[in-house]
């Protein structure tokens, strides 16, 4: 059995652990705990949100999330002999929901977790232009399946994943990130929502950081919504049991944080909170390579090999997109931004036919595992990108026929009051 290194107690907000987590990145976090190269461990994770979310048809939660508590991750570990320049080699060997879960539990992972549409003014999502306003939906987890009254008609399987974990950068890795984010901010400072997120003070959880210290951390410390890198908020899904990743060690110890456990993913994870979010634990084995980053080049991101675990899934409905906005009739250069976006509209207005509201649609496609690609980036004007639906995860068949779509009632999504 690994040893549980970080334990979290699913009733108490991540401030209130024995071991508080953090929601910054900053170098002066300290370690919460020290591992050897070679060890099994368990890390537990909260929910993202601190357990903002709650289990009920209503999506007010969702469009009033304070965001500046997010992510809550657990860590850092650190690990005894890892210095500036190694690799650390992290392991993927299980990971899940609580276990066990309490029957009804109040916490994200207790049996259920959620997929949110964030609202434009709040953090938004791919799509934010369509859609605005804040939706959710609540998913019941039965083994590996997870299904949502709030989408009837659809199960499937999902890809368990982490959508975040990473390494703690130097102070000076910290502050080109500060100053390169910061420029982004200043060429539309007024933008809804914003380009991104400098460091915020309010809400900034340090870890067992102390007096000037912890200062510190909450005035410089990086907002965790962007992978980087040190790792980060890749929300990869393929990111699974059996993976095999190998982070950049910026700072002594390495200082491994993370958590933002997902059920399930789509490639992109579009509405932004995308996932099917939950609280659990994960496992690994965590080793080094000294002096790795120079000696594989592997200098500004890491890398990693994906596991073989994945739904068996063999028949897709594919949506292709190009980079002309559909609205203004406006041609962009090889634009992969928008003809990913094009291939979700597209997929969203075909699920429209069988009864499905574009919210629910929306939701859909961020929570299942559908695969996203770039299809063609070579032939001017137009990129070309393609969304693969798998068709089995729907109770109807939605392949076209001349009989056309069935068209049935599908409820709604959680939606604000």
């Amino acid at each position: 059995m690994p040893d549980v290194v970080f334990s979290v107690d699913q009733a108490k907000s991540m401030r209130d652990q024995a071991v508080p987590g953090h929601n910054r990145w900053h170098p002066d976090v300290p370690s919460a705990v020290m591992v050897r190269p070679g060890q099994l461990i368990r890390v537990e994770c909260r929910e993202w949100t601190d357990a903002q979310i709650l289990n009920n048809d209503s999506a007010n939660d969702v469009r009033d999330v304070d965001l500046s508590r997010a992510h809550m991750l657990s860590g850092p570990i650190g690990v005894e002999g890892a210095e500036p320049g190694d690799l650390l080699v992290v392991d993927i060997l299980d990971l899940g929901p609580v276990t066990p879960p309490q029957e009804y539990g109040d916490a994200p992972g207790q049996g259920w977790g959620y997929t949110g549409i964030f609202a434009k003014v709040n953090g938004g999502g791919f799509l934010t232009d369509y859609f605005p306003d804040a939706y959710k939906a609540i998913w019941d987890f039965r083994g590996q399946s997870a299904t949502s009254r709030h989408i009837p008609g659809v199960r499937y399987t999902g890809i368990t994943h982490p959508g975040l974990f990473g390494t703690a950068p130097s102070a000076e890795l910290l502050a080109r990130w500060n100053r390169r984010e910061q420029a982004l901010i200043d060429t539309d400072p007024n933008r809804v929502p914003p380009l991104a997120l400098p460091p915020l003070e309010q809400s900034t959880l340090a870890g067992t950081a102390q007096g000037d210290a912890a200062k510190k951390v909450a005035q410089e410390g990086a907002r965790t919504v962007p992978a980087r890198e040190n790792g980060g908020n890749h929300d990869i899904k393929n990111f699974t049991r059996g993976s095999r990743v190998f982070y950049p060690v910026h700072v002594p110890e390495a200082k491994l944080s993370g958590g933002d456990l997902h059920f399930s993913q789509g490639d992109g994870e579009i509405t932004f909170c995308g996932a099917i979010e939950m609280g659990g634990y994960i496992d690994f084995h965590v080793d080094l390579i000294k002096g790795g980053m120079e000696t594989y080049g592997v200098t500004t991101n890491p890398v990693f090999m994906p596991g073989n675990v994945e739904p068996r899934y063999s028949e897709f409905l594919t949506f292709i997109g190009v980079s002309v906005d559909r609205e203004s009739d406006e041609n962009y250069y090889l634009d992969a931004t928008v003809a990913y976006r094009r291939a979700c509209l597209n997929a969203v207005e075909y699920l429209k036919k069988f009864g499905y509201s574009g919210e629910q649609a929306y939701l859909l496609l961020g929570s299942a595992p559908v695969e996203g690609r770039i299809s063609g980036i070579v032939d001017i004007p137009n990129a070309c990108c393609s969304l693969y639906v798998p068709t089995a995860i729907f109770d109807d068949d939605i392949r076209p026929s001349a009989t056309g779509p069935v068209k049935k009632d599908r409820g709604q999504c959680a939606m604000t009051s």
